[in-house]
């Protein structure tokens, strides 16, 4: 939690759940990823938070954009992105979405399958399209399973057929699995990615870019110890080491589409203790019900995939298991139950907890009116 936050909180009661944001530490972290991986262009990935001020914030500062949806198109255009920095990188899209997006400038897309491309053809003719690898996401905290990507020899083929179709066969991309702590992952991918650019040159396909996705992780620290998470300067060292290795001296243009590593550590949700319960006389641990859950906006602890540390006002005492869950009346709200969770013996109904590193997916993930509970509130400061 930064300073920022801890006084905004101190002088502040908020209504909870409530997610705050540290405007000052996205621009660090944009910052800090520019000076570590010189060579390549941010495509700040909207999804991970799509609030308005963060878009102003980075557009400021001469960010690129991977948007999602022609929604997030025009918010990126509203808040100072210009088209030439926006990635259409959703490989699902509607013809008449992509058909909007070239109307507005927009000039850059993904796509995974002959019929994704024949959509471009016909909607965004000419425009640089790039075809996404199938990537097994090991060690992911977040894996992106076997819905996106294709395997290389489709790539192949699909790349090939672009240029046919009139569009510019312009790159390559993947995505390793977001919360990514295995930095071999992305020597893989960068290794298939060399493969791909060099047997298309053989055919007379030069390529030109390549998306490295996202991935780099952010350290959570919540409930039983799990994989050790690579430091920003780990990954980058070893993404940049994998470029050298190999494309040598001739390295392509270079995107990265971070989310996370942006904007998770700049958010801290407050929430409150709304109920804490035993499920039986011998059962030794407490059931600690929050005002905040999987719907929420906590959606990322589904499976305990994710697992946020969490703070309380109670220093010193002594702690004790826990069940974690949300407020609704939904059985699968559960958040954690497995990843043996501890807090204070001393924490009762109407405590204040603090969820840290919460600035990534959550508002963006939040439902609209489950139960009748409003969407997660919102401060950036």
């Amino acid at each position: 939690m930064t300073e920022k936050i801890k006084r905004f909180l101190a002088e502040n009661r908020l209504g909870t759940p409530a997610l705050v944001v540290d405007l000052g530490r996205v621009v660090d972290n944009y910052r800090r990823l520019a000076r570590l991986l010189p060579g390549a262009e941010i495509y700040y990935a909207i999804k991970a938070n799509p609030a308005p001020p963060i878009l102003e914030a980075l557009a400021g500062l001469g960010a690129h954009f991977d948007a999602a949806s022609i929604f997030e198109i025009r918010a990126a255009l509203a808040y100072g992105a210009q088209p030439a920095r926006i990635s259409f990188g959703n490989t699902i899209k509607k013809e008449d979405d992509i058909a909007r997006a070239a109307r507005l400038g927009i000039g850059l897309y993904a796509f995974d399958s002959a019929g994704e491309l024949e959509k471009l053809a016909r909607g965004a003719p000419g425009a640089r399209v790039y075809c996404r690898l199938l990537m097994t996401n090991d060690s992911a905290g977040w894996p992106t399973s076997r819905k996106f990507g294709c395997d290389v020899e489709m790539a192949w083929d699909l790349l090939v057929a672009a240029r046919r179709l009139g569009l510019d066969p312009y790159g390559v991309s993947f995505h390793v699995g977001s919360q990514q702590t295995d930095l071999e992952q992305w020597d893989i991918a960068i290794a298939r990615t060399k493969l791909l650019f060099t047997s298309l040159q053989e055919a007379g396909i030069e390529l030109a870019m390549v998306n490295l996705g996202g991935g780099l992780p952010v350290a959570y620290g919540g409930g039983a110890e799990g994989p050790p998470v690579p430091t920003l300067e780990f990954g980058c060292r070893a993404i940049a080491d994998a470029l050298s290795r190999h494309f040598g001296n001739h390295l392509p243009r270079v995107i990265i589409e971070p989310g996370r590593a942006l904007v998770g550590d700049a958010g801290v949700i407050e929430a409150e203790v709304v109920l804490i319960s035993h499920k039986g006389y011998g059962d030794q641990r407490r059931w600690v019900y929050l005002d905040i859950g999987k719907f929420g906006g906590l959606w990322e602890t589904m499976d305990e995939c994710i697992r946020y540390s969490i703070e309380t006002d109670h220093h010193g005492g002594a702690s004790g298991p826990v069940v974690l869950a949300g407020p609704t009346c939904d059985e699968t709200d559960v958040l954690y139950d497995r990843a043996r969770y501890l807090l204070p013996l001393d924490l009762a109904v109407g405590d204040r907890v603090r969820i840290l590193c919460a600035g990534a997916y959550t508002a963006s993930y939040c439902s609209v009116g489950f139960n009748g509970f409003p969407p997660l509130a919102e401060h950036y400061i």
